[in-house]
């Protein structure tokens, strides 16, 4: 088998990179346009974005983070990422050039720390990726109820690509992944009432359908925006739907 190059080692890495609101590698979403890499192992990235107003925090996170994992690579020389085509490209292609961090980069615009962004985003994935197991589990078993889910644990969970990613998410949140833990908890890993768990699955559905919405729209921008970038998004896995719900009224 031949070995992988530095280019495609790199597009390797950034397959980790995420985007902190739609949840979904950035390559993937086809938010990478190009990496090259030269004679002495430098890389230079280029990445695109749906739209040129795309929010200067998220811009700058999935390219700070792309230059992380690139600079990490055994063998990478010096690594350049370059945001294309945003309204604030020139602002933070400087900041990453100069490794001013995000507070240095944006000055007084930094109202609150990249961990702190980080934080918000990862408890909506964590909320996401639970809604889509237990709704799983939901049409596995249909003798099963809602008002039943409080005593579903980790262990319970088939092992599926549903599964696999609440068990990163609850990772990347500091919560238990034994399989002894309950599924249904909140940010902090506590877990509900009986009485309460069909409000709060349906507050962890409203947050799932808020970020596949919110990614279906994106792509389409993207290829709008860049018709050459389909050919560089993935399908995106199905869902799954709710068993049933009731019909909601016209507001």
């Amino acid at each position: 088998m031949a070995t992988p190059t530095l280019e495609q080692r790199a597009r390797q890495a950034l397959d980790a990179v995420l985007d902190p609101e739609l949840d979904e590698p950035i390559t993937d979403l086809g938010f990478v346009r190009s990496v090259e890499a030269d004679l002495g192992g430098g890389l230079t990235v280029h990445l695109r974005l749906p739209t040129s107003f795309c929010s200067p925090n998220f811009a700058y996170l999935m390219a700070s983070d792309a230059k992380d994992v690139l600079t990490a690579l055994p063998d990478a020389g010096p690594v350049t990422v370059l945001l294309d085509d945003h309204h604030d490209s020139d602002l933070i292609n400087r900041g990453l050039a100069a490794d001013a961090g995000y507070r240095g980069t944006f000055g007084a615009e930094a109202e609150e720390s990249l961990e702190g962004l980080r934080l918000v985003f990862r408890r909506k994935a964590h909320a996401a990726a639970m809604e889509r197991a237990l709704t799983a589990l939901l049409r596995e078993h249909p003798a099963l109820t809602e008002e039943k889910l409080h005593a579903v644990v980790l262990g319970d969970l088939p092992d599926t690509a549903a599964t696999r990613a609440l068990l990163r998410r609850r990772e990347a949140l500091g919560l238990g992944t034994a399989p002894s833990e309950p599924v249904l908890v909140d940010d902090h890993g506590r877990s509900f009432p009986p009485g309460e768990v069909p409000l709060r699955l349906r507050y962890a559905r409203a947050i799932r359908i808020s970020i596949d919405g919110n990614a279906h729209f994106c792509r389409g921008l993207l290829r709008t925006r860049y018709p050459q970038s389909a050919a560089d998004q993935s399908p995106r896995g199905t869902d799954p739907r709710p068993p049933t719900l009731p019909r909601e009224k016209a507001s």
